[in-house]
């Protein structure tokens, strides 16, 4: 394998705005997520499904958080 061949394969680091556009996207993800889980269901199955579904939607947040606050001292740079 030549050496031109090899630095293709490496992906190439986001840029700090490609990477915000990232989380965005991955929100909406998640909230896409929440409403599929909870969208037509009878009264009884939403109340067994929307915990977890919150939850889930809940966690997905807080990881977008973390990663957001991880590339604020980035930008500041």
């Amino acid at each position: 394998m030549s050496r031109m061949s090899e630095e293709r394969m490496v992906p190439p680091v986001p840029t700090t705005r490609e990477a915000h556009e990232l989380l965005l996207i991955e929100e909406a993800d998640g909230w896409f997520e929440y409403l599929a889980a909870t969208r037509g269901q009878s009264a009884v199955r939403y109340l067994e499904v929307e915990p977890w579904a919150w939850a889930r939607l809940s966690q997905r947040l807080r990881a977008i958080r973390t990663k957001r606050q991880k590339l604020r001292p980035a930008r500041a740079a």
